[in-house]
């Protein structure tokens, strides 16, 4: 008898670590985009096997999303998406009892217009898309969207294969709203990348590799996010960042979690994780990205606080916009323009 009671014994301690060690959550989030270590001790501290997954675009994250809406927990959409998530009827509310840390959230973060009250997400990181350009080949001032244009940079300018970013900054150079929906705006927006391309000026579309090949020295010019930036400048002293006088987005990356996620509950305790000051303070000094976290930027001090890149002027804030979203009826038109920038020749 003593021993069938000793046995269960060592089957009830031994059944909740096993279940909790069965835990799973599975994230889907930008390449590049996290402290690794974090990941490593969100699953020590808590037991929770973290599943992790990446894409390259928000357009990419969509299409996955909706086509596997249960395949993940928790999810880092750009603010534009989180507003067509929500139109989809893609995101479950947040539980704000399982997510403590939220407390830290910037006052100016909290319920914003393409998620009232937070109610289905909760800012992971903000910053700007300007340009990032080489000081030893660029010789005059880094101030306009204009210059990506000028034939003395010919093969010399990385664009990002983003269709909102190179479309973004291309409509505020030439006066109108990163929103527009104007099509005789949104025209001469891809007539004007396309004669940026026919000229032989850009070198390249592309997404994470460009900071990489700018610290190499690859380019003079690179239209860039303002982490990525950073990350090159903290590598490659010849580099800088500027945000031209026309104007440019600012736009915040979010935690969601699908309406069909199977772990809900894991994923508001990993959302809490990543708001909690240290962990957030790692998470932004890995990938130098704006914090959205009162408490990791008291953390960091003055090293963040001074920091222009991180932390733009009131007169660059007050000239950038976030963007709208593209609703379903006008998706094709951007689409189609697109897809002529993109095949030019």
């Amino acid at each position: 008898m003593k021993k069938v009671i000793a046995l269960l014994l060592a089957l009830a301690l031994f059944l909740p670590v096993c279940a909790l060690a069965d835990e799973v959550v599975n994230v889907f989030n930008w390449v590049d985009y996290i402290d690794e270590d974090v990941i490593k001790q969100f699953e020590e501290e808590t037991g929770i096997k973290v599943n992790y997954m990446c894409f390259t675009t928000n357009e990419d994250m969509m299409v996955q999303v909706e086509a596997s809406p249960s395949a993940f927990d928790v999810c880092f959409p750009s603010e534009y998406i989180v507003e067509r998530m929500l139109e989809k009827d893609l995101l479950a509310e947040l539980n704000y009892d399982n997510i403590p840390n939220a407390k830290y959230l910037l006052d100016n973060l909290r319920n914003p217009s393409y998620d009232a009250d937070n109610a289905h997400s909760m800012p992971y990181m903000w910053g700007t898309v300007g340009i990032l350009y080489n000081t030893t080949m660029v010789d005059e001032a880094v101030d306009s969207w204009g210059i990506l244009w000028d034939e003395k940079y010919t093969n010399n300018v990385f664009m990002l294969d983003s269709i909102r970013d190179s479309m973004g900054i291309t409509l505020r150079y030439l006066g109108y709203s990163m929103n527009t929906r104007d099509i005789l705006a949104l025209e001469a927006a891809k007539d004007k990348l396309i004669e940026q391309k026919q000229a032989g000026i850009v070198k390249a579309y592309q997404v994470d590799e460009t900071k990489d090949k700018m610290v190499m020295n690859e380019a003079a010019l690179a239209v860039m996010w303002s982490g990525d930036a950073q990350y090159a400048i903290d590598l490659n002293a010849d580099l800088a960042y500027a945000i031209p006088k026309e104007g440019s987005n600012v736009w915040v990356d979010c935690m969601v979690i699908p309406k069909d996620a199977k772990n809900k509950e894991n994923a508001e305790k990993f959302i809490d994780f990543l708001c909690r000051p240290d962990i957030a303070q790692k998470n932004c000094e890995a990938i130098w990205y704006s914090s959205p976290n009162s408490g990791a930027i008291e953390l960091m001090g003055e090293e963040y606080t001074s920091n222009p890149v991180m932390n733009p002027s009131a007169e660059d804030l007050a000239n950038c916009e976030y963007f709208n979203d593209i609703d379903s009826s006008f998706l094709a038109v951007y689409n189609a323009l697109w897809a002529e920038v993109r095949s030019a020749r």
